[in-house]
């Protein structure tokens, strides 16, 4: 018997367009993530969900909330959930970030993963918090299918994990746009099978997803 969990990004937020480091900020959805969370959650409306959990920021408590309203669920928060910590890059832009920690901006994009700016979180410590809410809530729910909402770098962390991709490289390798849908297939706790990944075709009319331009790490952008 298997678990089906819907792994999703909250939708687009006031400061996604501005590039900022937000991650332990509490920024609101913007009017486009509503419209997003909306559609995600008519896709969903005929799925037989039996619970929705959430990170507790305001931004994934209101796409969870959309999203549970067809089946009359309440969101249930779950603080492991939330994103990473920046410390004391939050709300910087990235080119502020490099022009003044250019260290440890130089160490993150080396190793995000092991590496925490001053006050903030490594992706270590995030997969350390998120991973075991994860697997208690497919504990709690054998057979049924779940409806998680987190944050972009939580999510590749936790994917990282549970298909044993190189953490150290969870920034280059996996994306996740705003209010994307994820299908994790649990047989266990511990044997998990991804189904879809970042799948936004429920706003964007099914076209193919744009070539990745300065979200994920600089390493994508050597050589251009």
């Amino acid at each position: 018997m298997s678990t089906r969990i819907f792994l999703i990004r909250h939708g687009a937020t006031v400061l996604t367009a501005e590039d900022r480091f937000a991650g332990a900020t509490d920024v609101r959805l913007s009017d486009e993530g509503r419209r997003q969370a909306a559609k995600l959650s008519e896709r969903l409306a005929g799925e037989k969900i039996a619970a929705v959990y959430a990170s507790p920021l305001d931004r994934t408590m209101e796409t969870a909330r959309i999203i549970a309203a067809p089946h009359g669920l309440e969101v249930l928060p779950r603080p492991g959930l939330k994103e990473i910590s920046h410390g004391h890059w939050e709300q910087h832009t990235r080119a502020e970030v490099e022009a003044k920690f250019p260290d440890e901006a130089a160490a993150w994009e080396e190793d995000p993963f092991t590496y925490a700016p001053e006050g903030g979180e490594s992706g270590l410590q995030v997969t350390a918090r998120s991973l075991p809410v994860l697997m208690d809530i497919v504990r709690q729910h054998p057979g049924q299918t779940v409806t998680v909402v987190s944050h972009k770098a939580t999510i590749r962390l936790l994917l990282s994990s549970l298909l044993g991709f190189d953490p150290r490289r969870y920034r280059d390798n996996l994306d996740q746009n705003p209010a994307a849908l994820n299908i994790v297939d649990f047989k266990s706790p511990v044997r998990a099978r991804l189904t879809l990944f970042n799948d936004t075709s429920h706003y964007d009319h099914g076209a193919l997803p744009a070539v990745p331009a300065g979200r994920l790490s600089k390493w994508w952008a050597a050589g251009k």
